[in-house]
């Protein structure tokens, strides 16, 4: 005999239990700190971005001669 495809009891792991506030619709202090941590998120990859425009608009030089040194410097030196 073939198995049944209709009985899915069981399928698909457990369900959250909801408190009567969040059966309610008010909501709970898990989806504040979701809301909280999203914004964070989102708030460093902005930083990051305008960082990386800003590197990709004024690249930085590879690297100083050792002649430039102040004259100060290059006295010391001496």
């Amino acid at each position: 005999m073939a198995k049944s495809r209709n009985n899915l009891l069981g399928v698909g792991g457990q369900r959250k239990k909801l408190s009567r506030a969040d059966q309610q619709g008010a909501g709970s202090a898990r989806v504040a700190d979701r809301k909280v941590a999203e914004d964070k998120k989102q708030e460093l990859v902005r930083k990051m971005r305008e960082r990386a425009e800003a590197q990709a608009a004024n690249p930085a030089p590879a690297a100083e001669p050792a002649d430039t040194a102040a004259p100060a410097e290059r006295d010391a030196r001496s």
